[in-house]
Order: structure tokens, then sequence, then C-alpha cells
């Protein structure tokens, strides 16, 4: 076994990504901020029903378990809310028994603030506009997406990723939106050996590697999954680029283009991460997904 490291991974999550907030959020665009503040006050004993990220977060949070008195994980919440409105949240969290402690609300500022002071290495929110803001400061960031897919059944945490613009840089997915396939083919053949730069989710999924060589490699708490639309010959860089940075990824699907949902289901993803819509249209059918807008296929 690997010597064991004390490095937690701290994922920040907004109120919306962890529980079901669509009803006050109505309120809220269609009647303002003190009909807002005035509906959380009434329904503060009622407690929220869970979010497309809260499963998530239990499992993220269930694997301190494995190490009493070391945790491997630290969950905190940044909210838009104000301490007041932020209260039916905190029940919701005791209801439910999440060990969450740290928080931020902000009364309408941008969260994303707080993602460094806290040194978290992911952000999970509802709101684009402050994942947008967390991408380009360097953080790891993505926005959930409405979903009806149950949870995994597994009690195994499962995350998956797409790899270009997400674990890797959008390099070579540039290539592939201005010249098209054959020349995104015949470049990634030519840069097989050249390792491929790190995209926005490089550093998290070393965090999820580093809880991972914490154990013997077939019981390990976590399994991750490469879901990439690459295929053959494309394939042999990202495998080189992930030997290079001496990550480990359990599986890799080359799928060339296919439909990436089924594939996603079959893996029991606890959540996706991809940087572009028509891949997490398919995925948001069979698991939570969250999206990356960053690189090449989110530029206007």
């Amino acid at each position: 076994m690997s010597e064991v490291s004390d490095q937690k991974l701290v994922v920040a999550i907004s109120s919306r990504a962890l529980f079901d907030l669509e009803d006050s959020h109505k309120v809220f665009v269609e009647a303002g901020v003190e009909a807002y503040a005035r509906y959380q006050r009434e329904h503060e004993d009622d407690v929220l029903g869970p979010g497309v990220a809260f499963e998530l977060v239990k499992k993220l949070l269930a694997l301190n378990a494995h190490r009493p008195g070391a945790p491997q994980v630290e969950v905190i919440l940044l909210s838009h809310n104000n301490t007041d409105t932020g209260l039916r949240v905190f029940n919701s969290i005791q209801h439910y028994g999440l060990g969450i402690t740290r928080a931020a609300f902000t009364n309408g500022a941008a969260p994303w603030r707080y993602v460094a002071p806290f040194s978290a290495d992911l952000f999970l929110s509802a709101e684009p506009l402050d994942v947008k803001a967390a991408l380009d400061a360097g953080h790891a960031a993505a926005t959930i997406v409405p979903t009806k897919a149950g949870a995994a059944a597994t009690e195994e945490l499962r995350i998956a990723f797409d790899g270009d613009a997400v674990l890797f840089s959008d390099e070579a997915e540039r290539i592939y939106k201005e010249q098209g396939l054959a020349a995104f083919a015949d470049s990634e053949r030519a840069a097989a050996r050249q390792p491929l730069s790190g995209g926005p989710f490089k550093n998290f999924l070393a965090a999820l590697h580093r809880i991972q060589s914490n154990y013997p490699p077939d019981q390990a708490p976590i399994r991750t999954a490469l879901v990439t639309a690459r295929s053959a010959p494309a394939h042999e860089r990202v495998i080189r680029t992930l030997r290079a940075w001496n990550i480990r990824i359990d599986e890799a699907l080359f799928l060339g283009g296919l439909p990436k949902g089924e594939f996603l289901r079959s893996f029991g993803a606890d959540i996706f991460f991809d940087d572009q819509k028509g891949h997490i249209e398919s995925a948001a059918q069979h698991v939570a997904t969250g999206h990356v807008p960053h690189g090449v296929a989110n530029e206007k």
C-alpha cells in the first residue's frame, strides 16, 4: 500500500446543486429578493428535497468512514443566500446528517470567490455564470444539469470525465473544430508521444488519485473513467499523457463519436463531466451530469 496522504479532497457546492430549490428559486425570479427571503423564512422548518448532486455529496462524505479521525473529504457550501434565508439550507443539512460544517453565504454576491480561500478542488453550482467565472480563474468547476436519472446502485463512488477541454487542454479539440477529423487524427498520430497539457479537471482527478492511492487497487472506494469521443489512432496520446502525469484512471472508453449516455449508465457514474452540450444532453438522460463551459466548443 502507498504511504497514506493526509491531504483532503475539498468540494465546494451551491445550495441549488445540493438541494431541490426550484420552487423557491421560481419565487426569487418572479417576485424578487424580498419575496424569496419571506418564502424561505416561512418554510425554514420544511426539509428541502435532494438536488441533482445530493447523492454524490453523500458518497463523497461517506469516504470519511474509511479513516475515522482522519477525514479524506470535506464538502463546503457556497451560497447566494444570506445567513437568514440560508438557515433552511443548514436545517436540511442537519436533517440528512450531512457532515457539512463550513459555508459562505454571500447575500447575492458571487460565491465562487471563496473557492480559492477554502482550497477547493472542485466547485459545483446550478449558476452557469458562477461556474464560468470560476473556470476563468483557473478552478475546476461545472454547472449541474437537471436530470431525472436515479442514483447509481453501487456504494463505490464512480466519477467519469470527458478528455479534451476537461481533463486535458483543448489544443487537440481545437484542431478538430477548425480543420476537421482527418487533420485531428494526423496531428494526434504525430504527437502521440507528446503529453497533452492539463485541462481544468486535471488537479481534481489527481486529488481523487491521492485517495485511491491509500488503498490496494482492488479495494479503493473510488472508481474513475475516461469517456471520450476519441478512437484509434487518437487513443495513444491520451494513454501516454496519463502515464506521464502518473495519475490513475480505472476505465477508458474510446467511443469514436457514439452517444455517451448508455455507456455512462453501464459504468454507473455518480457524475459525468463534459464540455460539449450534445454529450451533456445524452449523459443527463442516464446519470447526474456537470457541464464544463471551457474550451473551443464553448466559444461564441
